[in-house]
């Protein structure tokens, strides 16, 4: 399976999916659009991974490359490739998909848990995967499940924390992806972030859920991508 990740800042990378990809001789691609990176043609990957980042979907005039980006990913949807978006990325897909991006009434920050819904407990990206898992958040905005698609699970803090069209395509507000350097990471590239919220942890609340969530949450991104890589 060759997969092909979009970033849009250095400090949010495939992390734990590299990991995973690297441990099954899956060949990782990497577009890094921020540094000028050319998109990806849908014939060079078998699996999309849009990553996330701090500006919206809306910020086009700030970022050109978001509106050739969404071009990719609707050309990468049409020619039946499989699309995983993660935060940003999930909220470009949903918009792809026909959905709408708004700010969230609460901006989700730490470690907390996500919660699968009925439709997300019989959906095959989610096959496997336990009904309730903590899982590590860093946005403000939130997305609409787009038209075909399921709402997948939810949290305390936001309604529609995943979406997914079989195990095909598949949006997830929370990061599956992180690992402890990561998490570092993302607590630098975004500090300003960190304003004091009923959902928002401090960097030591997160360094402390980081040890004891991150062991079991990389068995639920495991299971996500495995259920993905039987539709390829």
């Amino acid at each position: 399976m060759r997969i092909q990740s979009i970033e849009h800042v250095h400090f949010e990378d495939p992390a734990g999916i590299a990991l995973w990809a690297a441990e099954r001789g899956h060949p990782l691609t990497r577009c890094r659009v921020y540094a000028g990176d050319p998109l990806p043609e849908p014939s060079s990957f078998d699996l999309l991974v849009v990553m996330g980042g701090p500006m919206s979907v809306h910020d086009e005039l700030e970022f050109p490359w978001l509106a050739a980006e969404k071009e990719c990913m609707k050309l990468a949807v049409a020619r039946g490739r499989s699309v995983l978006g993660v935060c940003l990325g999930a909220q470009l897909l949903a918009e792809v998909l026909g959905g709408h991006v708004t700010k969230n009434p609460h901006r989700e920050i730490g470690w907390f848990p996500v919660k699968l819904t009925p439709w997300g407990a019989g959906c095959p990206a989610f096959a496997g995967i336990p009904a309730e898992f903590t899982a590590f958040h860093w946005h403000g905005e939130t997305f609409s499940v787009p038209r075909g698609a399921v709402t997948a699970a939810s949290s305390e803090a936001c309604a529609n924390q995943a979406f997914a069209v079989g195990a095909k395509l598949v949006g997830l507000q929370f990061h599956l992806e992180t690992t402890a350097q990561s998490m570092e990471d993302l607590t630098v590239g975004g500090v300003d972030d960190l304003v004091p919220g009923p959902y928002v942890q401090t960097v030591e609340e997160m360094r402390s859920g980081g040890q004891r969530h991150l062991p079991a949450m990389k068995q639920v991104l495991a299971r996500l991508l495995a259920n993905m890589a039987r539709e390829i």
